[in-house]
């Protein structure tokens, strides 16, 4: 037989495979087959397959990270109040013709009626036995300021769990990496010989653990930043509303 001949038929049954394999992969996707193949590296088989601590730690991150995303949430609520009652404040108040008319133009919640409510009843309840040998600005700029101390206080609530979060989530991640590395070298050394079966999976374990550390470090951190200047523009509306105050308390105008 003839080289020509001997090509020419191999190439004839070259063309007839792929033919029929093109005819039977077109039949596969006309009838809609699918083929699902299951990640054994993932969260699933993380959780499925990890011990107590690797599943702790993966607890403790996602209570972490519930917990900011909460804490944000709410944090941006209470900030849209203060700064909805410190437009209130300035249309409402100052144009009252008093202090306690000013005072009930303000919503019961609002936090600046709390201020003017301290320290209209300073400048009221001053003059008294134990009072009086302190003077009418001191006593009224004291009361403004630990009004302003709660205004802050509440302000501040929750930021420090931002900080913490922000700051040992990474940690914690870390320690489900060194773990996971623990379980490869375990697991080589069980085996004998350093086949990726073996350690692919608590490779692929620890390095979840860093990306889900990090995920819930990095919104933490922006988070907390972010509130941190929100809460600064919310006090300087508050002191500079106290301030504003004072002066019309000691200007004698107190209802």
């Amino acid at each position: 037989m003839s080289i020509h001949k001997i090509t020419r038929r191999a190439s004839a049954a070259l063309g007839a495979a792929l033919f029929s394999l093109m005819f039977f992969a077109t039949e596969a996707l006309a009838q809609g087959e699918k083929i699902s193949v299951e990640n054994p590296y993932g969260l699933g088989a993380l959780w499925a397959q990890g011990d107590l601590v690797a599943r702790g730690t993966l607890v403790i991150l996602v209570i972490m990270s519930m917990g900011t995303w909460y804490i944000a949430v709410v944090k941006l609520i209470e900030q849209g109040k203060i700064f909805k009652q410190a437009k209130e404040a300035q249309e409402k108040f100052w144009g009252a013709p008093s202090v306690e008319a000013g005072i009930k133009e303000l919503n019961e919640d609002s936090a600046f009626r709390y201020i003017a409510e301290e320290g209209n009843k300073a400048a009221h309840h001053h003059g008294s036995s134990l009072t009086a040998s302190v003077d009418l600005n001191s006593w009224i700029a004291m009361s403004l300021q630990r009004a302003n101390d709660t205004i802050h206080g509440r302000l501040q609530g929750g930021l420090a769990f931002l900080a913490t979060v922000g700051s040992t989530a990474p940690f914690v991640g870390l320690f489900g990496t060194v773990w996971g590395i623990l379980h490869a070298l375990t697991a080589i050394g069980v085996a004998g010989q350093a086949s990726i079966d073996k350690v692919a999976g608590p490779v692929g374990e620890a390095l979840i653990m860093t990306a889900i550390g990090l995920a819930v470090a990095v919104p933490a951190v922006l988070g907390y930043n972010w509130l941190v200047r929100r809460n600064k523009a919310a006090s300087d509306y508050v002191r500079q509303f106290s301030g504003e105050l004072h002066m019309v308390l000691l200007g004698g105008k107190k209802g």
